[in-house]
C-alpha cells in the first residue's frame, strides 16, 4: 500500500485522474472549442452527446466538422480510455460558388481529463485539436413570467455600426444598399457586437433563387433560411432550428419576395413564427448546431447572419430583451 500511495503521489494529480478515468465519464452532453481555428473557416464550435458508456448501450450524436449537421455515430466506441469515432463523407457536386468536394475520411480521438474532453481530428485537409466542457443545465423556461424591455434595433439601416466579421472586423462581403443590409453570398458570418440572452427577435429577409442562409441566436442555434419554396418541411429546409426543431409546415415564400421571421428565445425554448405562420412553439433546443461559433451556452450570445451560402439580404432587424417580471434585465 505505501508503495501505491508513492507512485500516485510521483504520477500528480493529473497523471492520476488519466489513470483512474471510467469509460462513464464520457457521458453526457459537451460543448467543444476547436483550437488553432481562430477565423472559424470551418467553425469554432462543436457539440457532442454520449450515452451509455460503460455499458454495451454505448451511443452518441455530433455536431461538426465537416457538415454542421447532428449525425449519430454508430461506430462510436471506447478502448483504453480513448472515444474515438470516425466520418466518412462522399464526394459532392459543387454549389452557391463553390467547386466540388473530394471524399474524406476524418478520424477522432477523444481522451477525458481533469472533468474536459480533450480531443483530436485527423484526416481532413486540416487537424484540429478541441476541448469540451459539460454543457450546463438550463433551468428557465417560457413559463408567462417574462416581460419584454425596451427594443434595440441592431442594423440602422445606414451602416454595420453594432455588427462585426466572424472572421475579421471588416465583414467582407456585406454591404448596405438602399438601406439594406445586403450579403454577396461568399461574405463572413456578420454577429452582433453586443450578446444578449432572453430576447424576441423580429427580422425580414430576401433570398435569391438557390440560396441559403440563417440567423444564429446566441451565435449558437441556427434558424435556417432557405430557396425552398413549396417542398415538404425538413431538417435543413426553412424555419428549421437546424437538424434540430422540424416545422410543422414550410411557410416560406418564393425567393425574390421579402419574408419575416419573429423568434422567442428563453432559456433553451424556442418558438418560431415565418410570415405570420407557427412553425413550433416552446421546441426545446438540445444543443448547438452548426452555425455555433460560440459554445458557451450558459452565457449571452450574439445575432449572427450566415453570409456564405448564397445572396442574401436583411432589414428591420428588432431584438427585445426579455426579463422576468419582477427581475432585473436579461441581456
Amino acid at each position: 500500500m505505501r508503495i501505491l500511495l508513492a507512485i500516485i503521489a510521483m504520477l500528480g494529480a493529473a497523471d492520476f485522474t488519466i489513470a483512474w478515468a471510467a469509460d462513464s465519464d464520457f457521458n453526457g452532453r459537451w460543448d467543444i472549442t476547436v483550437h488553432g481555428n481562430t477565423d472559424c473557416t470551418v467553425t469554432c464550435a462543436w457539440w457532442l452527446e454520449v450515452t451509455g458508456a460503460g455499458t454495451p448501450q454505448l451511443k452518441g450524436v455530433f455536431v461538426g466538422f465537416p457538415d454542421g449537421s447532428l449525425h449519430e455515430l454508430p461506430d462510436l466506441a471506447v478502448r483504453d480510455g480513448v472515444l474515438r469515432f470516425a466520418w466518412d463523407r462522399p464526394a459532392a457536386p459543387g454549389r452557391n460558388g463553390r467547386g466540388p468536394s473530394a471524399p474524406q475520411h476524418i478520424d477522432y480521438e477523444v481522451r477525458y481529463l481533469n472533468g474536459k474532453l480533450e480531443g483530436s481530428m485527423t484526416g481532413a485537409k486540416n487537424n484540429y485539436t478541441f476541448t469540451g466542457v459539460r454543457a450546463p443545465a438550463i433551468s428557465e423556461h417560457d413559463d408567462g413570467t417574462w416581460v419584454k424591455g425596451k427594443p434595440v434595433t441592431l442594423f440602422n439601416g445606414k451602416d454595420l455600426a453594432g455588427w462585426t466579421g466572424i472572421r475579421s472586423p471588416q465583414a467582407e462581403g456585406w454591404t448596405v444598399v438602399n438601406g439594406i443590409l445586403t450579403g454577396t453570398g461568399h461574405a463572413d458570418d456578420l454577429v452582433t457586437k453586443e450578446k444578449y440572452w432572453n430576447f424576441e427577435l423580429h427580422a425580414e429577409y430576401r433570398l435569391a433563387e438557390g440560396s441559403n442562409s440563417g440567423i444564429g441566436l446566441r451565435g449558437r442555434y441556427e434558424v435556417q433560411i432557405a430557396s425552398d419554396y413549396g417542398k415538404e418541411p425538413g431538417m435543413h429546409g426553412t424555419g428549421a432550428l437546424y437538424t434540430r426543431i422540424l416545422p410543422k409546415v414550410n411557410a416560406g415564400k418564393p425567393a425574390g419576395e421579402w419574408q419575416t421571421y419573429d423568434i422567442r428565445l428563453v432559456g433553451m425554448d424556442v418558438t418560431t413564427v415565418l410570415n405570420g405562420v407557427t412553425l413550433y412553439e416552446k421546441g426545446t433546443i438540445d444543443g448547438l448546431t452548426g452555425i455555433a461559433y460560440d459554445p458557451n451556452e450558459g452565457k449571452p450570445g450574439s445575432i449572427e447572419l450566415q453570409g456564405d451560402h448564397g445572396p442574401v439580404e436583411f432589414r428591420n432587424i428588432v431584438l427585445t430583451p426579455l426579463r422576468r417580471l419582477g427581475g432585473k434585465q436579461t441581456n
